[in-house]
């Protein structure tokens, strides 16, 4: 089983093995994102993209809405038995593409 598996993603935070970073949840109070948003994106959400190599687990970035369907980012990483969410914010229109999937590209 891959360590970026989302089906493994999804039991450890259904089973409440999930670890929030001092930065994740000083920026969730900062943004008004709620614990329960963050989670739910993990569970109902998609990974967009992978950093396997990251350290000291490999993480990914995941797209999902919250309730007033807004789109909404969570990074987390993935070790053996624990969920670490990394952080989580709504992604900026002017940095991402209409589907919040795709970085736009820097004009230089």
């Amino acid at each position: 089983m891959s360590a970026l598996d989302i089906d493994k993603i999804i039991a450890l935070c259904e089973q409440e093995k999930i670890q929030y970073s001092h930065h994740a949840l000083f920026r969730m109070i900062e943004r008004g994102i709620g614990i329960r948003e963050a989670e739910a994106v993990i569970v109902q959400g998609n990974i967009i993209k992978e950093y396997p190599e990251d350290h000291p687990h490999p993480s990914c970035l995941m797209l999902g809405k919250n309730a007033k369907s807004q789109a909404l980012h969570v990074v987390c990483g993935v070790s053996e038995d624990t969920l670490w969410l990394i952080t989580a914010y709504y992604p900026d229109p002017d940095e991402w593409e209409p589907d919040y999937k795709t970085r736009r590209r820097q004009m230089k």
